[in-house]
C-alpha cells in the first residue's frame, strides 16, 4: 500500500516512541518508503502539524499518540485519509476501535483490550429514523382510536428502552475508559512486524529491547508484563546472537554483540560512582530514605555490610578495584536483601559495541531521555528530538555518552528536589491523596496514597502543569485514574483545563483555579 507514496510520521516524544520509529525507518529504506518525520509533544503540535501537512498526504503513521482519543473528531480528516496507529497509551478509543476503514490500529494481537461490544455502544441510527416516521406517519384522530393508543404505548416502550440502552452505555464506556494504563512497548510491535516481513536486524532487536526498558523504568507496566516481554525478546537475542567458538574468536574489533543478563537495578552505576548511583536512583534513595539524616546512616550501614571501602565506592565504577568489580552484583545483592530490597536483581540486556563500549538497555533509556529533555537552550525542542534520535545509532555514541553526562544531573536534581519537597514538608495530606506544589507532611499513609503534583508552566499565561500519580504498591496494576478525575473536577468547577499531553493524567491549568480544582478533586476522591 505505501511503496508508491509519501507518508507523514507523527512521533511522540518518548525513548520508546523514538525506538519504534528507528524500526521503522529502517524498515522504509529497505523499502525504499519515502517519509517526512515530525516530532509532536502534545495534541496542539499534532493538530497543527495534521493541517499543515494534510493537503499533501494521504497516509499517516502516528506512534505513541493518538490511540485513546477520537481521533477523526479532533483531527477531522478527509474521508479518504488513512492513519495508521501504533501507541500504547489504553483505553483505545472505541471510534478508533470500530472504524477500520480510516483507523488501522497496530496492536500485538495477545494484547487484550477489554473493548465493549459494538451493540452494546452503537445504534444504527436509520433504525431510529425510520422508527420515528413510522411515529409520524400515525393515524389521523378521526380513525381508529386503538390505534393511536398503541402508537402511543409503542412509542414510550422505545424511548423507555432507548434511554435504558443510553444509561447502560454510559456505565459500560465509564468502566471501560475510568484507569489510564499502557499496552506492548510500541517499538516491540515494530520489531515483530520486522520480524514478520523477514527483515528483522540485530540494531533493530536493540531498539525493541530499549522500547520495552524504557517502559519499566518510567514504571508504565507491571513486573509481570516486563517479565513476559523480556522473554519474547530473550528468544530473538538468542537466535541474532548465537556464535560458535570460533566464530568468537574471529570477531571484527567493531562488532555488535547483545546479550541478556541479570543486573543490578541502579541507575548508571557502571557510568557513574557506585555512591552516586546508590544516592540518586529513586528505588534505593525511597528505600533508604536517604533525605533524612537516619536515611544517610542506613546508607553507610548498608556499604559498611558489604565491607566496601568508601574511598572505592566514591570513586569511577571503571576505576574500581578488578577483584571488588568481580563479585560486586553478589554482595550488593546480598546486603540489600538484610535491608529489605529485595527487588535490586533485574532482568536486562546490554549491548557491546567491539571490546571497549558496553551499555545496559536502561543506560540508554537515561541517555536518551535526557538528551529530549534537555534544559540547554542551544536548540529547539526539535533539534534535541533529532539528537536523542541520533544517539540511538551506534556510529553516535559521541551523543550517547553526552546523554549520560546529562541524565547524571538529571538524577541528581530530580532526588535533590524531591529531598527539598519532602524535608520542608511541600507534600501534604489532602485526604484522598497527596499533594505537592514545586512553588510553595510526610504521611504513614503516603504508599497507599496516590500522588498530585503542580509546577509552573507558563509565568505569562498563568498556568501550572499537573501530574496525577497512581499509590506505589507492590501489587499495582500501573492503571492510573486521574485522567477521568481531572476532566470532572475541572467541569464540575469550571476549571480552565487544557488537555495537551498525551498522557491524560498530565494537565494544564490555570494557576487561579488550582485551589477550586483541588476541593473538587478531594472531595470527588474521597
Amino acid at each position: 500500500m505505501l511503496p508508491h507514496s509519501r507518508v507523514l510520521l507523527f512521533v511522540a516524544s518518548d525513548v520508546d516512541a523514538l525506538c519504534a520509529c528507528k524500526i521503522l525507518q529502517a524498515l522504509f529504506q529497505c523499502d525504499h518508503v519515502q517519509y517526512t518525520l515530525v516530532p509532536v509533544s502534545g495534541w496542539q503540535e499534532l493538530e497543527t502539524a495534521f493541517l499543515e501537512h494534510k493537503e499533501q498526504f494521504r497516509y499517516f503513521i502516528l506512534i505513541n499518540c493518538g490511540a485513546n482519543v477520537d481521533l477523526l473528531d479532533i483531527l477531522q480528516p478527509d474521508e479518504d485519509t488513512i492513519f495508521f496507529v501504533c501507541d500504547t497509551h489504553r483505553p483505545v478509543n472505541v471510534v478508533n476501535v470500530y472504524n477500520d476503514t480510516q483507523i488501522k490500529l497496530l496492536i500485538k494481537q495477545d494484547d487484550d483490550l477489554e473493548v465493549p461490544a459494538y451493540e452494546d455502544i452503537f445504534r444504527d441510527e436509520e433504525e431510529d429514523e425510520e422508527h420515528s416516521r413510522n411515529d409520524s406517519d400515525g393515524s389521523e384522530p378521526s380513525e381508529k382510536r386503538t390505534r393511536l393508543e398503541e402508537e402511543i404505548v409503542e412509542r414510550t416502550m422505545r424511548r423507555r428502552q432507548r434511554q435504558e440502552w443510553e444509561a447502560r452505555r454510559r456505565d459500560i464506556l465509564f468502566d471501560y475508559e475510568q484507569y489510564e494504563y499502557h499496552g506492548t512497548s510500541s517499538a516491540m510491535v515494530m520489531f515483530e512486524l520486522a520480524w514478520m516481513l523477514s527483515k528483522d536486524l540485530n540494531d533493530m532487536l536493540w531498539w525493541a529491547i530499549v522500547g520495552l526498558t524504557d517502559q519499566w523504568v518510567q514504571d508504565k507496566i507491571t513486573q509481570m508484563k516486563y517479565v513476559t516481554d523480556v522473554g519474547v525478546l530473550q528468544r530473538h537475542v538468542s537466535r541474532h546472537n548465537h556464535r560458535n567458538e570460533d566464530e568468537e574468536n574471529t570477531l571484527s574489533v567493531d562488532c555488535t554483540r547483545i546479550s541478556f543478563e541479570y543486573d543490578l537495578r541502579l541507575a548508571l552505576y557502571q557510568h557513574w560512582s557506585l555512591h552516586d548511583s546508590l544516592c540518586n536512583t529513586s528505588y534505593t534513595a525511597a528505600r533508604f530514605k536517604l533525605w533524612s539524616v537516619h536515611g544517610q546512616k542506613r546508607l553507610q550501614e548498608f556499604l559498611a555490610d558489604m565491607g566496601l571501602p568508601l574511598k572505592q565506592v566514591k570513586q569511577k565504577f571503571q576505576a574500581m578495584d578488578i577483584s571488588l568489580k568481580e563479585n560486586l552484583r553478589e554482595m550488593i545483592e546480598e546486603s540489600a536483601n538484610k535491608f529489605g530490597m529485595k527487588d535490586m536483581r533485574v532482568q536486562t540486556f546490554s549491548i557491546h559495541f567491539g571490546f571497549k563500549h558496553k551499555f545496559l538497555a536502561s543506560d540508554v533509556v537515561f541517555a536518551t531521555m535526557s538528551l529530549m529533555e534537555s534544559p540547554e537552550k542551544d536548540g529547539s525542542g526539535t533539534d534535541h528530538f533529532i539528537q536523542a534520535l541520533d544517539s540511538l545509532s551506534r556510529s553516535n555514541l559521541d551523543k550517547l555518552y553526552h546523554g549520560l553526562e546529562l541524565a547524571k544531573k538529571q538524577l541528581r536534581a530530580t532526588q535533590q528536589t524531591i529531598a527539598s519537597c519532602l524535608c520542608t514538608n511541600l507534600v501534604i495530606s489532602q485526604g484522598p491523596f497527596l499533594y505537592c506544589s514545586l512553588m510553595e507532611t510526610k504521611n504513614r499513609r503516603c504508599k497507599l496514597l496516590p500522588l498530585v503534583m503542580a509546577a509552573p508552566l507558563s509565568v505569562e499565561h498563568g498556568t501550572v502543569t499537573v501530574v496525577g500519580i497512581p499509590p506505589e504498591t507492590d501489587s499495582s496494576d500501573r492503571k492510573n485514574f486521574f485522567g477521568r478525575a481531572f476532566e470532572k473536577a475541572a467541569e464540575s468547577t469550571s476549571s480552565r483545563m487544557l488537555h495537551n499531553h498525551f498522557d491524560l493524567s498530565v494537565i494544564e491549568l490555570k494557576a487561579e483555579d488550582r485551589s477550586k480544582f483541588l476541593d473538587a478533586l478531594i472531595s470527588l476522591l474521597s
